[in-house]
């Protein structure tokens, strides 16, 4: 497999994760890529069984970008307190349709998953079925054409998060086909996990991993 490994020690994997490609398996069958990890794995250390790998965090299918993996158990436990005690910084690189009226503000909404359409919806405060969602966004740029390059750090991590939450205002994100109506057949959805900054599970140390937003997904604006 054609690996882009941004970073690898004996606990953890940082890996750009492409676009298109399920995280996790699922009933399809289809090609995952916790499972491709797996087989690198496997081959490069000759290990006779199964290598561990263990998913701490997710990324959308057809969204690409910066993913840590945790390849031992105690590593996948600290990493995944980490996030619930809200530890990490993750950062998205996003071009929308429209702009923000704040060059830089925060959006907060409530979500509501439908588990049989594989789509979420924005609800009201106190609906049981819903969870509370928070992002800050920066504007970075604009382009002549009516389009915005944000630069989004979630402060929480719900399932389509950053895609409903940018629709939901009239600025859906270029080429999301499940939150626009104005995409181009089999163009890549213009959002990008940009950089994911964690604390090592076992050294404590605070590190900061990067991956630039691809040339294609540049061109949109």
């Amino acid at each position: 497999m054609n690996l882009n490994l941004i970073y690898e020690d004996n606990h953890i994997l940082v890996v750009v994760k492409p676009r298109g490609v399920m995280v996790q398996k699922d009933s399809s069958g289809a090609n995952d890529f916790q499972s491709q990890l797996k087989e690198f794995l496997k081959r490069k250390y000759n290990k006779p069984g199964e290598a561990f790998l263990g998913i701490v965090h997710r990324l959308d299918q057809p969204v690409g970008g910066v993913m840590v993996f945790a390849k031992t158990s105690k590593a996948a436990s600290r990493l995944s307190e980490q996030i619930r005690q809200h530890e990490w910084k993750k950062e998205y690189l996003a071009i929308v349709d429209g702009a923000p009226e704040q060059k830089i503000g925060v959006f907060e909404d409530y979500l509501v998953k439908d588990t049989e359409s594989n789509r979420v919806f924005v609800s009201k405060r106190g609906d049981p079925r819903a969870k509370a969602a928070k992002l800050c966004y920066e504007v970075v740029r604009k382009s002549r054409g009516n389009r915005s390059l944000l630069k989004i750090f979630l402060e929480t991590g719900r399932s389509h998060q950053i895609r409903v939450q940018l629709a939901s205002r009239n600025m859906p994100i270029v080429n999301d086909h499940k939150y626009s109506r104005n995409v181009k057949f089999g163009a890549n959805i213009a959002l990008w996990a940009f950089a994911v900054e964690i604390i090592h599970p076992v050294t404590k140390e605070r590190m900061r991993f990067e991956e630039p937003m691809p040339a294609d997904m540049e061109e949109l604006l």
